[in-house]
C-alpha cells in the first residue's frame, strides 16, 4: 500500500481548470501595489503570457500536495517564479 501510495502521489497531474489570459491577470492585480505584484506583472509581460507561469507553478506546488497547498504557498512560488 506504502509503495502504491507514494506512485500515485510522484505521478499525481495538478492542472488549472478554465481559461484565464494575461489580461484578466492584469486586471486581478491592477489595484495590488506591492513589490511582488509588480514583479509578476513585468515577469508576464517579457514573456508575452502566462503559460510558462501556470506551467511552473502547477510544477512546483506538485511538491506541495503532500503537506497541503494554500494561499500562503501559491503566492510563495508565485513570488519565486516572477524572480526567477
Amino acid at each position: 500500500m506504502n509503495e502504491l501510495v507514494r506512485y500515485l502521489l510522484e505521478n499525481m497531474y495538478l492542472d488549472f481548470q478554465g481559461e484565464i489570459s494575461l489580461e484578466q491577470v492584469r486586471a486581478m492585480l491592477r489595484d495590488d501595489g506591492s513589490r511582488e505584484a509588480r514583479n509578476l506583472l513585468e515577469k508576464l509581460t517579457q514573456e508575452n503570457g502566462i503559460d510558462d507561469m501556470l506551467i511552473t507553478l502547477a510544477d512546483t506546488l506538485k511538491d506541495y500536495l503532500q503537506q497541503g497547498i494554500n494561499n500562503d504557498t501559491i503566492r510563495e512560488q508565485l513570488q519565486l517564479y516572477s524572480e526567477s
